[in-house]
């Protein structure tokens, strides 16, 4: 089970014949110099590289018409002035000799790519592919775009596969308007899209682009636009959206900006639908963006922790203003949403506010600032990758005794060391319930580790700690983490585990305490939920409260202890850790106690290796007091950690 790079050659035998300033970026370069950077970071080694084949004609006729595959069938014959001709009766669109072969190939790669991860020989993947297609509709080229790739991808699992729940996601700068048409009847798609619309004034200018479309008849909520009415928006707002709209939909509906920012996106996608993402390339046309964004998005389906985010995470007004909008349009139709308070329902046609002013077009002078933003992105990115080199150890677990119930996944190491006896003593001094047996041999194994994970070493880690000592070891990691390197320490306490006395509100830790009494906020620094006891309610907490407050809070450390009694099943503990691992760039330790049953500990190691959780099971709504405790604390806790927002506050 591993990641897949489907790809073909031919696929960059397509290129402009002719003047056109508009379509000339949509050249052959825009796949080999992805491919040359996968190679370079080692990437493209670890993937199972498959061979693109053709779509047959039945398969492209499972969304275009008979006469539109004939016309584009006929291409083939024609001569430059014909083609030129041809290409001029479509918005955005060149047709070259090869066009209906590589077209015919890049459908056929997500093809191959669908069934590939849907038979189980691989986990995930990549189609590396051109023409795009995600503007092509029934019988009409569109925006570089021949045939609807993704749309014939997913018609495909639906009747070769027996699919009944699918979820696009469409990250495209330019809203996919042909896959909308496709599905936007269909209840068993749903189809998310951000793009840049700035109230209508952005390619494609259309009016269905805008929050309030939301689909038709039966698919009436599943058509969920996000517009974004400003340029610049950040790896905040993208964040934001994956939280405060498209995983609380897609966990309810049980479907199966800069570089670094799409490992966390593909990452957040990973704990869907046991992991079976299919990626696929659309647009993309700033070359050397494009080739680093698709190393970050490889890199996460291969499992690599994400870099952490760089800028502050505080979404921009614009974003929330969209956000609101969308959240409105979409709450008639989904429970998660309604429970949240999302902002008052928009009646249908209502367009959203025109809130501020939308920028003019750019101009030359904000082209080359946007391209220098580009570029100070990747310059970002590549200090990003010096500073956060890949650790050599994925995983490592530490355990009190060797345990023959434990399945771990390969490579996941067994960590033997301990830190020395001495050492160990001086740390455990001031807890008397590490002076008992096994305490301080658990304790020397704990910190052995967590030395490992704060030099670079390992990645993640977990280790076992006995029930009686479990409050204590979890004090003296937290604070041997402070003073060893950790600048930012998340700890996210499940069950009976108190912030310790010790612990101040200085800005480098933050404690999360899942499973209070009430719901608490002593201090901006010092939060306390009651465990939820629905699958709604939890998935709330979860994408509404820990994550918002994971990505403000900005951690390199993350500490997840589940105490005593800590309540959580299986699959809700390892979401958890899965979730938890995008902020701090992979570097998760979770401690359990030494009762845990073999399979927690098991699924705790092969989400922290990059394993998707297993599913929560149906969708049942949040409890009143749940949601209750949730919208108090999100109220208190807004003005310090604006990852929390879903609207503008300012509006």
């Amino acid at each position: 089970m591993g990641t897949a790079l489907v790809y073909h050659e031919d696929m960059t035998a397509t290129r402009l014949l002719w003047d056109d300033p508009e379509c000339e970026i949509e050249c052959p370069e825009r796949l080999t110099t992805a491919l040359e950077r996968l190679q370079q970071h080692g990437l493209k080694q670890r993937c199972l590289q498959l061979v693109a084949r053709e779509a047959s004609e039945a398969e492209l006729g499972l969304v275009h018409s008979p006469e539109y595959i004939a016309l584009l069938r006929g291409t083939q014959a024609l001569g430059t002035r014909e083609l030129q001709a041809l290409s001029k009766e479509y918005d955005a669109v060149y047709l070259h000799p090869s066009t209906f072969h590589c077209a015919r190939l890049a459908v056929g790669a997500a093809l191959q790519l669908v069934d590939a991860v849907l038979t189980g020989a691989v986990r995930n993947g990549l189609a590396l592919v051109r023409p795009p297609g995600h503007h092509s509709q029934r019988a009409t080229a569109n925006g570089f775009c021949l045939f609807n790739n993704v749309a014939v991808a997913a018609k495909h699992a639906q009747q070769k596969h027996g699919l009944r729940r699918i979820l696009i996601v469409d990250w495209d700068v330019h809203h996919g308007q042909g896959i909308q048409y496709i599905f936007e009847d269909d209840p068993s798609v749903l189809y998310f899209s951000w793009h840049r619309y700035e109230h209508g004034h952005f390619w494609p200018c259309l009016r269905e682009s805008d929050a309030d479309a939301v689909g038709r008849g039966r698919g009436l909520g599943f058509t969920v636009n996000l517009p974004w009415n400003q340029v610049g928006m950040g790896n905040a707002d993208y964040v934001a959206a994956f939280l405060h709209v498209l995983l609380p939909l897609a966990f309810e509906g049980q479907m199966l900006a800069t570089p670094e920012c799409f490992a966390h996106l593909t990452h957040l996608l990973q704990v869907l639908a046991g992991g079976r993402v299919c990626a696929v390339l659309e647009g993309g046309y700033h070359l050397e963006s494009l080739s680093q964004s698709v190393c970050m998005m490889v890199r996460a389906l291969l499992g690599d922790p994400a870099l952490p985010l760089s800028g502050p995470m505080e979404p921009h007004g614009s974003a929330l203003e969209s956000l609101q909008c969308v959240r409105a349009a979409q709450a008639p139709h989904w429970v998660s949403l309604q429970q949240q308070g999302a902002a008052p329902v928009l009646s249908p046609g209502t367009p959203c506010p025109e809130g501020r002013p939308s920028p003019l077009p750019l101009g030359e002078p904000q082209f080359k600032a946007v391209v220098t933003q580009a570029a100070a992105a990747l310059s970002s990115l590549l200090d990003q990758l010096r500073l956060h080199p890949t650790p050599p150890v994925r995983v490592a677990v530490a355990l009190i005794a060797p345990d023959t119930g434990l399945a771990l996944p390969p490579g996941v190491l067994c960590e033997e060391g301990s830190l020395p006896q001495e050492e160990t003593q001086a740390w455990a001094r001031s807890h008397e319930a590490l002076a008992q047996d096994g305490a301080l041999t658990a304790l020397g194994k704990v910190l052995y580790l967590l030395d490992r994970i704060l030099d670079g070493q390992v990645s993640s880690g977990m280790a076992a700690t006995p029930v009686p000592a479990a409050a204590a070891t979890l004090d003296v990691a937290v604070q041997y983490g402070l003073s060893h390197g950790a600048q930012r320490l998340l700890c996210v306490a499940v069950g009976q585990l108190d912030r310790p006395p010790g612990l101040t509100d200085d800005g480098r830790n933050l404690w999360l305490n899942i499973g209070g009494e009430e719901a608490a906020a002593p201090s901006m620094f010092h939060v306390s939920v009651p465990l939820p006891v629905t699958t709604g309610g939890f998935l709330s907490c979860a994408l509404a409260l820990v994550l918002p407050l994971a990505y403000s809070f900005q951690p390199d450390l993350v500490l997840v202890a589940l105490g005593p009694a800590h309540g959580l099943r299986d699959p809700q503990a390892a979401l958890l850790a899965a979730l938890l691992r995008g902020p701090a760039g992979g570097r998760v330790f979770a401690l359990v106690d030494e009762e845990s049953t073999p399979q927690l500990a098991t699924v705790l190691a092969r989400v922290l290796n990059g394993e998707a959780p297993p599913s929560l099971g149906p969708f049942s709504m949040a409890a009143p007091e749940d949601t209750q405790a949730l919208m108090y604390l999100r109220g208190r806790l807004e003005p310090r950690w604006k990852m929390l927002q879903c609207c503008d506050l300012a509006a």
